[in-house]
């Protein structure tokens, strides 16, 4: 199996961030999971491309790459997002974090959220949070909770159930 590497994202990665998405909503219509992000693909979403060209614009976009294909992406931000309650210490907030379909059971996720960690350690933080879609059967979090975050509060955004997640590092 070949090596997971980690690259800085970039504008020009927003093609690549779109056909991640289409795959993703693609695989969650075939698991009856339309409910998390609907059963049309982000590329034929005019407000949705908008948006995935400002996350490839972000300063905190990493892509992991397996052979140099894009296998996942994450972004590493200093705050959550508006919808999301602040917590009084600095944090590292993961906004963004998808896996490329056809690399799904090759540990890209669990790759981007031990960089995360690094990440956190990198910028002197104890504290990594995430969110997700709280609805559905749950799998999203549990698969979060197998990653080691703890869940702790829960949103609703226009009718989208969220949760938050978050993992608090060890003193060195």
């Amino acid at each position: 199996m070949s090596a997971i590497m980690l690259r800085s994202g970039r504008p020009d990665d927003a093609a690549v961030l779109l056909d991640m998405f289409d795959g993703a909503v693609a695989w969650l219509v075939e698991r009856g999971r339309a409910g998390q992000w609907g059963s049309t693909p982000f590329s034929k979403n005019p407000k949705r491309v908008e948006r995935v060209r400002a996350m490839a614009a972000h300063p905190g976009l990493v892509i992991a790459e397996i052979d140099g294909v894009a296998a996942g992406a994450a972004i590493f931000a200093d705050h959550p997002p508006a919808h999301i309650p602040p917590v009084d210490e600095p944090e590292v907030y993961i906004d963004l974090l998808i896996t490329a379909r056809e690399f799904t059971g090759r540990g890209v996720g669990a790759f981007l959220l031990t960089e995360a960690r690094a990440e956190a350690r990198r910028r002197g933080r104890s504290l990594v949070r995430v969110d997700c879609w709280a609805g559905g059967d749950g799998a999203l979090v549990r698969y979060y909770r197998g990653q080691g975050f703890t869940p702790t509060v829960t949103f609703e955004v226009d009718g989208w159930p969220g949760q938050v997640l978050e993992d608090r590092l060890p003193p060195r």
